[in-house]
């Protein structure tokens, strides 16, 4: 290499984003996921042994998938591509079976396929290399954001080891700013920037766990204030300036929606307000839908509270409502007043597994017919032939209690509904037993032949 050569090369890797210039390309710089990099653990014992496997790295983005990737590949024997899910096809994936082919015979060198976001390869896709990763023509290393039982055939996932990448922690993202700011090669260390511990700590505050976030807002801060040479520090409010604000980490479409939903139901069933409230913000401010998150919670007050509080579902379509009729942020109080109600409401399951059960004993028994006497006649022809034939009226009745079957003959005395003792169900519970001992009297009454319909 001459020198315009090097001053091109080296001028072409100054141009690259920061988070690319400063990537990790040995194990002993990688920063986080110690549980499968430490010392004996899983990955780092792979890699130091040359024995590499096929693998799904799962983990949220900025958690170094795609660094570990590139590792494997420069600390192991193997003919390694990169192979990106987005761009590519089932025409590309033959092409690659064809190089891995050569590389073997003609080589005698595996080949690791590593496939960025692996999860949007569709099902044709993914079954084009199903059969070279089963038979060891390719160690397939596929990195994804997105739950790989969700993504990933079920065929393909069974022929790989998902691996589990931890969001990078607090101290993960200071080290990795901090040695950004010093790296006179890659980095910016050239420029000695100085940060105080508290612009770094927002730094950090504001990546979420993403180590490329914090880098690219790193670098753009600086750009900014390279506008004034003379003045190296940069303050949290340069920063903030610079960022204008901060964006969460989320997918409606995917886990993250799921995990974040899952967290705001079980908080309110939990009975704390103060977590229920928390995620309900978390979905809000990530840009969550605010009327999916109202039907959620509609939903939640007719499974998880019922008749332990009827206002409960008032409460929640109230809500609703509310916020259709403000729209945003006025419209959050009220969707945030209806998570700290049901949240502290009292919690019955009752109706929930009374109909679960209804549903269960239709499936088993099918289209029972409707007892006689409680059909409707509105024709002589019916009502020849027995349609509501012995029917009791009950506002003729004392208390309006009668001894009447209401269910088909085949199930009668099935009991689905069983209130708890909490809230108004707990009422509802007392007056259930209450009629059913006045029935049973009835019914032993009637069996004398001295029933009484005062």
């Amino acid at each position: 290499m001459d020198l315009f050569e090097y001053n091109a090369s080296h001028t072409d890797a100054r141009s690259q984003p920061l988070a690319e210039r400063v990537r990790p390309n040995t194990l002993k710089t990688f920063v986080g996921q110690t549980h499968i990099l430490g010392k004996g653990k899983l990955i780092r014992t792979a890699i130091e042994s040359d024995h590499i496997f096929s693998m799904i790295l799962w983990g949220p983005p900025g958690c170094g998938k795609t660094t570990l990737a590139r590792i494997i590949a420069k600390e192991t024997r193997a003919h390694f591509v990169h192979f990106s899910a987005v761009l590519s096809g089932v025409k590309e994936i033959r092409s690659v079976i064809k190089i891995a082919k050569d590389q073997r015979s003609l080589y005698r060198q595996e080949t690791i396929l590593f496939v960025d976001e692996i999860h949007r390869f569709n099902k044709a896709q993914q079954d084009a290399f199903l059969h070279h990763v089963e038979n060891g023509l390719i160690t397939l290393i596929g990195a994804t954001t997105e739950n790989p039982s969700f993504e990933v055939i079920a065929p393909l996932l069974s022929r790989c080891r998902v691996v589990t990448m931890k969001i990078l922690s607090d101290e993960d993202i200071s080290l990795i700013i901090e040695s950004a700011l010093k790296d006179k090669d890659r980095g910016l260390g050239e420029d000695s920037w100085e940060l105080d511990q508290d612009a770094i700590q927002y730094l950090v505050q504001i990546s979420d766990g993403d180590a490329r976030m914090a880098l690219n807002n790193l670098e753009l801060a600086t750009r900014l204030k390279r506008m004034d040479p003379e003045d190296k520090k940069l303050t949290v409010e340069e920063i903030k300036t610079a960022i204008q604000g901060k964006a969460l980490v989320y997918d409606k479409s995917g886990e993250s929606h799921y995990n974040l939903i899952s967290a705001l139901h079980k908080s309110m069933r939990g009975s704390d307000p103060d977590a229920a409230i928390y995620w309900l913000g978390r979905m809000l401010a990530s840009g969550e839908d605010p009327l999916y998150v109202a039907r959620r919670m509609v939903r939640f007050a007719v499974e998880d509270i019922g008749n332990a509080d009827p206002e409960a579902l008032t409460m929640a379509l109230n809500g609703m409502e509310t916020y259709r009729f403000l729209g945003s942020p006025e419209g959050d109080l009220a969707l945030a007043q209806t998570a700290v109600y049901l949240a502290t409401a009292p919690k019955s399951n009752a109706i929930y597994t009374a109909y679960g059960k209804v549903q269960e004993i239709i499936k088993q028994t099918g289209s029972l017919e409707t007892p006689l006497h409680i059909r409707n006649a509105p024709t002589k022809l019916m009502k020849t032939i027995g349609y509501g034939k012995g029917y009791k009226y009950a506002h003729d009745y004392h208390d309006a209690i009668v001894a009447q079957e209401y269910l088909p003959e085949k199930i009668r005395g099935q009991k689905f509904y069983h209130p708890v003792d909490r809230g108004y169900e707990k009422t509802i519970k007392k007056r259930l037993d209450q009629w059913h001992g006045k029935k049973n009297q009835l019914r032993r009454t009637a069996d004398l032949g001295t029933e009484d319909q005062d």
